[in-house]
């Protein structure tokens, strides 16, 4: 492939470079090397944090593919760091010619720095505090099939259907669904009595 179109590609990444710097200012450096010239490889550094000017050497990774054309094209999120001592996370892209040979490559340095605070900020605001609580809570409303479902769930797991009850069981079960929140459901009562295959009157004696 001629020099031109080697040019023509780079030309082309460096319009990628400068879109992606601008899209993360702040947060992601975006460098451009031109591999051949490892020498003074960096073409252009948008939204600049490691502090590298045009004409400065390749790294150690633009060496490798220079020296191996079989060398991955892409190397994906690994550990990086700035001058300065902050974390990075780093991507490196190939870009090939017709040929097959290394003439460019893009690579993509996140501050890591900034997005760990941000996430123990998140984390401390998603925490609760261990507490006990009298009433168990839920945000969601209940429904009276849920009533019928909670009483089916009591009775299997004494190993019974809900009308098997004994009446000590049924009173319980109809006082567990009154701390539970559902007497506060339309038709709550009815749908116990339902359940349990007794009377409205017989819950409200359960209720007393």
């Amino acid at each position: 492939m001629s020099t031109e179109q080697d040019e023509v590609l780079i030309r082309e990444a460096e319009k990628i470079a400068l879109a992606v710097g601008r899209m993360f200012p702040g947060l992601c450096e975006v460098v451009l090397h031109d591999l051949r010239e490892p020498g003074r490889a960096v073409r252009a550094v948008e939204n600049n944090l490691s502090g590298r000017a045009v004409g400065d050497p390749a790294t150690e990774l633009g060496l490798a593919r220079v020296q191996d054309p079989d060398y991955p094209g892409v190397v994906q999120n690994y550990p990086n760091t700035f001058p300065d001592g902050r974390p990075a996370k780093s991507t490196s892209i190939g870009i090939k010619n017709g040929d097959g040979a290394y003439v460019a490559a893009l690579c993509l340095n996140l501050d890591v720095s900034v997005l760990a605070g941000v996430a123990q900020s998140l984390a401390l605001l998603a925490q609760t505090d261990p507490q006990e609580r009298p009433v168990a809570e839920t945000l969601r409303a209940r429904t009276v099939e849920e009533i019928r479902g909670v009483v089916a769930d009591y009775a299997a797991a004494r190993g019974r259907v809900p009308a098997a009850l004994a009446t000590d069981q049924r009173k319980e079960v109809v006082r567990l669904l009154r701390g539970q929140g559902y007497l506060q459901v339309k038709h709550s009562v009815q749908a116990m009595a339902d359940a349990l295959g007794v009377s409205r009157a017989t819950v409200y004696n359960y209720l007393r």
